[in-house]
């Protein structure tokens, strides 16, 4: 295994020689192999590899989406692999953002209502004074009375971002964010999670194809064959598309 390197500072998640293996016996599929990785509060960790190299699989690891065949999973202080569907469940909707390429809106609820729905989900007041702030941070400030059916798709995935951040949550998972949207929409939305990244000190994992947006990461993590394949630090789009090239060789 390629060690990468691990984060300086405590790390908000902390996968721990984490395996997750489809099916049993001779047809068993491993999508993740010994996987380790840390990333520290106020990262920003983009994951590349080829098509099936376990990408998505360590994302949903990772935000306990989908529990591990062996190994631990840490968010903050808490253990996800031995928790059970209710725990998980509250700690997904507390603890954890995501944003996904669909922007998963419900059409018939404004932007507001779009925004505060994981907090109505869990019988939590609105903070008024958060939301605005919230709203204001993704560019959505005068757009709270729209339908999403009145936005762009660049705008709508600031409405799933916002959304994501309306917890407070102690990281963000966004798995090909901008795989729906033209360049520059596409541009506009990494550019706002490296700006919450820098400003407010949020966590994220980025999940991507794109060397363009994984220059936006503080750090990109190689996966191939569902192991780690190195790690480049604050790298280039260039440097990234040349290791991406050689990943098949690995």
């Amino acid at each position: 295994m390629v060690p990468v390197p691990v984060a300086t500072a405590a790390p908000t998640v902390q996968l721990v020689s984490v395996s997750k293996v489809y099916g049993s016996g001779p047809n068993g599929v491993t999508a993740l192999d010994q996987v380790s990785i840390e990333l520290a509060k106020g990262s920003f960790t983009a994951v590349m590899g080829p098509s099936g190299s376990g990408k998505s699989t360590l994302l949903h690891c990772a935000a306990g989406l989908d529990r591990p065949t062996s190994g631990s999973v840490v968010l903050g202080d808490i253990e996800l692999s031995g928790l059970g569907e209710a725990a998980l469940t509250r700690i997904r909707r507390e603890r954890v953002g995501f944003v996904f390429q669909s922007y998963n809106l419900l059409a018939s609820l404004t932007v507001e209502q779009n925004i505060t729905l994981p907090l109505r989900l869990a019988d939590r007041r609105v903070d008024r004074a958060w939301l605005d702030q919230v709203a204001t941070a993704v560019g959505l400030a005068g757009r709270l009375g729209y339908r999403p059916s009145q936005l762009s798709g660049g705008q709508q995935q600031r409405v799933a971002i916002a959304r994501a951040l309306v917890t407070r949550p102690e990281a963000i998972f966004a798995d090909e964010p901008t795989g729906a949207l033209d360049v520059r929409s596409g541009r506009q939305v990494l550019r706002l999670l490296r700006d919450l990244v820098d400003a407010t000190g949020q966590t994220v994992l980025l999940v991507t194809h794109d060397p363009l947006a994984a220059a936006f990461a503080d750090r990109v993590v190689f996966l191939a064959d569902g192991r780690l394949a190195g790690s480049l630090e604050e790298p280039s789009a260039d440097a990234i598309a040349e290791r991406m090239a050689h990943l098949g060789e690995w």
